[in-house]
């Protein structure tokens, strides 16, 4: 999403040192999943620099097209599949009553569908060439993945969805934010949806922060399950 490799190298050294101390604050193993996805989005960053390298044409073309497939690789098949998994992992178990399984079973729903996106990402991203190319400041990529409308529908649904529907006020806060900068992206840099939203969902990630210093001082989070 920055306009220059050097912009994203600073932004992604930051998102990937805020990653490094959610995990450092981990208490619980169930908590690990979510805890990575800012380290995640920070290596991210730093991978979309080299990308920029590329296109500058500061990088030899084997370098760059290793960047750009790693980029795609996190963008699309590894995020919807690890957040909606993520919730469902922190969140635990149900208890007995039948709100509770209710609302277990619709964080499973969205993993199940993240996972079901990520494999027809996966399997289009593995079978296209990956191309990058920059507009306007930003970079767009190319990666011949079929029925666009209907993957991104699915891809923000699991994501998006799993956190809105976590009954944790910090992970629905979360859910709001990045479906706010998902809004924002598509009409402001549509042809460059997914780096921009990749790149503010990395800083809105900060919450995650806040989520694992309460996750760790136990029954700090209230979880209200409809």
């Amino acid at each position: 999403m920055c306009w220059s490799a050097e912009a994203d190298l600073v932004t992604g050294t930051a998102v990937a040192g805020l990653g490094l101390l959610c995990l450092a604050r981990v208490r619980r193993p169930r908590d690990l999943p979510l805890a990575a996805v800012p380290l995640l989005l920070g290596v991210h960053q730093l991978t979309e620099a080299a990308v920029w390298l590329g296109v500058d044409g500061r990088i030899s073309a084997g370098p760059a097209l290793w960047a750009r497939t790693a980029w795609v690789l996190i963008a699309l098949p590894v995020l919807p599949a690890l957040v909606p998994a993520g919730v469902w992992c922190a969140l635990g178990p149900p208890s007995a009553d039948a709100s509770s399984i209710a609302a277990h079973r619709r964080r499973a729903g969205f993993a199940l569908l993240g996972v079901t996106v990520a494999a027809l990402l996966l399997a289009a991203v593995l079978t296209h060439p990956v191309t990058a190319e920059a507009h306007r400041h930003l970079l767009t990529f190319g990666t011949g993945i079929p029925y666009v409308p209907l993957l991104l529908t699915g891809y923000l649904l699991a994501t998006v969805g799993a956190l809105l529907a976590s009954g944790d006020r910090l992970l629905r806060l979360l859910g709001w934010l990045v479906g706010g900068a998902a809004v924002v992206c598509a009409l402001l840099w549509r042809l460059a949806f997914i780096s921009t939203w990749c790149a503010l969902a990395a800083l809105v990630s900060v919450v995650l922060l806040r989520w694992i210093g309460s996750a760790g001082r136990g029954g700090a989070r209230a979880v209200a399950e409809r």
